[in-house]
């Protein structure tokens, strides 16, 4: 197995720690007396956060990080602050750098160094500070550190106050071999050159020729992709989109039904109730789809004119079936919208005889996030009972361009489109990495939510074992350089986390990011204990 960087919570690694840290700071560089149980506890041990290297069950390394003050560098030079070459709000103190003679070759070193700054910025800290054994000032000037004030210590042990920023560790060695964190996020989405150029562009007025003519192509575009009639692209999240779509249910007459199998089908019930919409909701297991015969028996009373629902729940992997859904509105005389956020670009997408669905720019579509899609299969008129900015006759009445927008943006988005040439060529690479990971989930032991037959392709949902903490987990995943999607407070409640497909990673990391997950969950099984 290759090496692991975690967060040290389990017993088995504070025992490896507290002999560790005998074996470099008293039998080796002779800062402590010997005692007979040959272990060290460091008088801060209840304060720190243990940033550990493990080969197996074996430590192999350790950093640790504390943010209490004073600090103990505070204690020997004064505050730090007044030494630091550089302004800093918010630094810790990194301490007990150590790391089994056995693995000195410098890649455990690096790869100390590497988690030590994910977890650093990922916690907000804009500099680490370390008391440097003179020994090794060669190694902390390869991990980034840089020297200040004056030495401390004795001559037995002579220690170098140093810093560490993002931008030394840039310049060092560990950064200028630090790959970006391979995404594995539903969004944002990970962005080519080409569309970080565009969006760089000088930008210019949405009032011009030019951009009427850029707002065209996307449009033209996107409408090819979706298989739909009209869109309009607003500047705006997805929440905006559904936003619009509920404002545009609320002029129809008669009452609505709204189906939920998960987080983003409540999140559409939310937007119809601040709307005010006329609606009653089938709700089914998150993790399960739609079922036609309770949609059927719902509406064969004809009491129902709308129907409302999530394309793709994201939330659960469920892709559920638009053509169930247009045959059953068809039957009945009901008008369909869809909630097509997660599934635009990342699964084929035909929206003939959908009134209404909404989409966004920073998912599949891999563009910047900010924009957001409104297709319709009907003109629409403006109405003065919506808010402005939620009329979509607005947009349709201005040719797109009722208000200010921006050509940065478009042109990214733009950009981004080309990849779409050929669209079932993006379908496949995303269904060949969902395979490729599902298979790799599944092999290491855990389960996924969704049955493979009515899965998307864009995410999977991975129930974790109840001794396993999704947050650990997922920061530990972080720390090995891997983004996972555990944060959402949904996903904390239930002690789930989702691997998305949609980003362009490769085989050799996809392969990696399933080693370390299988790795790091074996290690999670031991229960963890507090400090």
């Amino acid at each position: 197995m290759s090496l692991i960087y975690k967060i040290a919570t389990k017993p088995s690694e504070f025992e490896q720690i507290l002999k560790l840290n005998y074996q470099t700071f008293v039998e080796e560089i002779p800062q402590h007396e010997k005692n007979e149980a040959r272990t060290l506890i460091d008088k801060f041990h209840d304060e720190n956060t243990y940033v550990i290297c493990m080969k197996d069950d074996q430590l192999v390394g350790m950093i640790c990080v504390r943010s209490k003050r004073p600090f103990s560098l505070d204690g020997k030079i004064g505050e730090v602050e007044q030494h630091l070459p550089v302004a800093v709000e918010n630094p810790c103190e990194i301490r007990l750098l150590a790391v089994d003679p056995v693995y000195r070759n410098g890649r455990a070193f690096l790869g100390l160094a590497q988690a030590l700054i994910r977890y650093c910025l990922k916690l907000g800290y804009d500099a680490a500070l370390i008391s440097g054994t003179t020994r090794e000032q060669k190694l902390y000037g390869q991990m980034g550190f840089q020297p200040f004030a004056y030495l401390t210590g004795d001559e037995k042990a002579a220690f170098q106050p140093m810093y560490l920023t993002k931008t030394t560790f840039d310049e060092g060695i560990a950064g200028r071999i630090l790959k970006e964190q391979v995404n594995f996020l539903p969004g944002p989405a990970t962005i080519s050159d080409s569309v970080k150029k565009a969006l760089a562009t000088s930008p210019y007025s949405h009032r011009s020729k030019g951009f009427e003519n850029l707002l065209q192509t996307v449009q033209k575009k996107l409408t090819t992709l979706a298989h739909a009639k009209h869109v309009q692209i607003l500047h705006g999240t997805g929440t905006l989109a559904n936003d619009v779509v509920a404002g545009q249910l609320s002029l129809l007459p008669g009452k609505g039904l709204i189906l939920v199998n998960g987080e983003f089908g409540e999140r559409l019930v939310d937007h119809a109730e601040r709307m005010d919409l006329n609606f009653n909701v089938i709700e089914t297991e998150w993790g399960t789809p739609f079922k036609k015969e309770d949609i059927i028996e719902a509406v064969s009373n004809g009491e129902y004119h709308w129907i409302w629902a999530v394309h793709c729940e994201t939330s659960t992997g469920v892709l559920n079936d638009i053509d169930m859904l247009k045959n059953v509105c068809r039957s009945y005389d009901l008008s369909l919208s869809l909630d097509c956020i997660s599934s635009l670009g990342a699964v084929p997408l035909h929206l003939e005889g959908v009134l209404l669905a909404s989409g966004v720019s920073g998912k599949a579509l891999a563009s910047y996030s900010g924009l957001s899609f409104v297709f319709h299969s009907e003109d629409v008129k403006p109405n003065k009972r919506l808010p402005r900015y939620l009329d979509l006759g607005a947009y349709t009445a201005a040719d797109g361009i009722p208000y200010s927008q921006s050509s940065n943006l478009m042109t990214a988005l733009a950009e981004a489109l080309k990849r779409y040439e050929c669209p079932q060529k993006e379908y496949e690479l995303i269904e060949q990495r969902y395979n490729l990971i599902r298979n790799g989930v599944e092999e290491a032991g855990l389960t996924v939510l969704s049955e493979k037959n009515y899965s998307a392709h864009t995410i999977m949902t991975i129930l974790l074992p109840k001794e396993v903490s999704v947050k650990q987990l997922g920061d530990n995943l972080y720390l090995n350089g891997f983004n996972l999607h555990y944060e959402s407070y949904y996903l904390n409640d239930r002690n789930w986390m989702q691997i998305s497909c949609i980003n362009d990673v490769s085989e050799k990391d996809i392969k990696k990011m399933l080693s370390i997950l299988k790795g790091l969950c074996m290690v999670e099984r031991e229960p963890s204990i507090t400090k």
